[in-house]
């Protein structure tokens, strides 16, 4: 599992070997949003309390929640995937796992960050809308061709299972990407400690933010971004060949503007909270003596 070997690495506080965690990470976000946008937007299963058969259930959210909910009780949290570092499950009270858990050596300050709430929010209120948006309107000129117009012509595919399946790769691939700060922020503050400290002793964010802040980075990984996201996009021949300007005029697998815009708004945004958030509780339970010797 990448993530156990990353966290039993001689170094894994390396900037370097994290930023190449966070580019493979780049892959797998785009691929699985490529993958949502060939269903339909299908709000439905979005709203709570929507599905009578999950009412029958006694189980009032909504259908990507129960989803979530089933992954929890699956055999996913037993092979004790949430006991590493840097995964965050969408829901509590997980299983014990069967696997006996690993000895991960202590890589960050104990703390209770978790940015998955908001993850769902944005995913499920602005991207899945967007990235969706191709196939939604073909699906409603399928439904006009057949005499189904109005309301009742968007959106809804019935493609409930696969689209939610998906959502849940992509939601807990997004969130590995934001919970990494933690690991960007700590490794970091142990490179100048002194740089740090004072900012979380007054407590001032603003200046915390300043100092993660790499303006040049985030341009070029957008930058990046965008290139990878057109490749993909394109439609290739029989014989592995990229078919010249597919990805334009409408005939892109997934929108190029979109994914970029989901990192520029979104994924980085709300990474640069966690870092922050981090760093402020980075010297709880240290004594004075402990935080002058980082000082030093």
């Amino acid at each position: 599992m990448l993530s156990q070997n990353f966290m039993l690495e001689k170094d894994p506080l390396s900037l370097e070997r994290i930023r190449q965690i966070l580019v493979r990470l780049e892959d797998t976000i785009i691929f699985d949003l490529i993958e949502r946008a060939q269903f339909a937007h299908n709000p439905r299963i979005y709203i709570r309390g929507s599905f009578q058969e999950l009412r029958d259930m006694e189980f009032d959210g909504s259908w990507l929640e129960w989803f979530l909910k089933r992954l929890k009780l699956s055999m996913v949290p037993r092979a004790r995937r949430y006991t590493s570092p840097d995964e965050y499950p969408f829901t509590s009270n997980l299983p014990v796992p069967v696997l006996l858990p690993l000895a991960f050596p202590k890589i960050l300050q104990p703390n209770t960050i978790n940015a998955n709430p908001s993850i769902l929010s944005f995913y499920t209120r602005s991207i899945v809308p967007r990235i969706t948006r191709r196939a939604t309107l073909a699906l409603a000129a399928i439904k006009r061709s057949n005499g189904i117009i109005g309301d009742e012509e968007y959106e809804d595919d019935g493609n409930y299972g696969s689209a939610a399946t998906i959502d849940v790769e992509v939601l807990q691939a997004i969130s590995k990407r934001v919970h990494y700060g933690k690991f960007v922020s700590e490794s970091k503050f142990l490179e100048n400690p002194a740089a740090f400290i004072p900012h979380i002793l007054t407590p001032n964010p603003t200046a915390l933010e300043a100092l993660v802040t790499k303006p040049e980075v985030e341009r070029k990984l957008l930058q990046r971004l965008r290139k990878k996201a057109a490749t993909y996009a394109q439609e290739f021949s029989a014989d592995g060949e990229a078919i010249v300007n597919s990805h334009l005029n409408g005939g892109a697998k997934i929108d190029v503007d979109g994914v970029v815009e989901l990192y520029e708004s979104y994924i980085i945004p709300l990474t640069k909270e966690v870092e922050v958030d981090y760093l402020l509780h980075r010297l709880d339970g240290l004594s004075q003596e402990e935080i002058d010797a980082l000082a030093a």
